[in-house]
């Protein structure tokens, strides 16, 4: 016990005591060796150096996918009827899947599908760039199916890619609520 102490003093004192002035490796040249490395790498993998189809090309890093989204109530507090616009703003088409709509209070989240309106459905909707499409929301529907929606006080719209990616959301509140969030 009396050596293991005996060496942890040791040790601990001892870069002070045989302090010398050495002049310790170049960091910079291994740095910037080991960053070539990695981005070539990096530009392997992203490119398909395997032999398979490549990931990224150029034309898919040029084309923007980007939507627009629009909320509108038709009255400032507990309004009946939601209307939804959605504008392609980006440079290619893009093939949405249905809108989801999200009811929130502070706490809970309900969360609905929106198949169409007027009995038709007509998800999922290929967008051409430059089009917009609009959908009116009755939210009476929702409040028959559950009374207690109308205590919530906001209400989301998301809108995603058939492939599940996020494109665009868009909030409005529904009634007032003492903190805003």
């Amino acid at each position: 016990m009396k050596r293991f102490f005996a060496l942890l003093v040791f040790s601990l004192f001892s870069s002070a005591l045989f302090a010398q002035n050495e002049i310790g490796p170049d960091g910079d040249k291994l740095l910037w060796i080991f960053a070539i490395v990695l981005i070539l790498a990096l530009a392997f993998y992203l490119l398909g150096g395997t032999g398979k189809k490549p990931r990224f090309s150029i034309k898919s890093i040029m084309s923007r996918r980007r939507l627009s989204v629009e909320l509108k109530k038709d009255r400032v507090y507990f309004p009946d009827t939601l209307t939804l616009t959605v504008k392609n703003t980006g440079n290619v088409d893009v093939d949405l899947d249905k809108p989801l709509l999200i009811f929130d209070s502070f706490w809970l989240k309900r969360k609905f599908r929106i198949k169409g309106m007027q009995n038709r459905s007509f998800y999922p909707l290929y967008l051409v760039k430059g089009k917009s499409h609009t959908l009116e929301i009755d939210l009476l529907p929702f409040y028959q199916h559950d009374k207690r929606l109308k205590r919530y006080s906001k209400v989301t719209v998301r809108i995603s890619d058939v492939k599940g990616s996020r494109l665009g959301q868009c909030s409005v509140y529904l009634r007032k609520f003492l903190i805003k969030y």
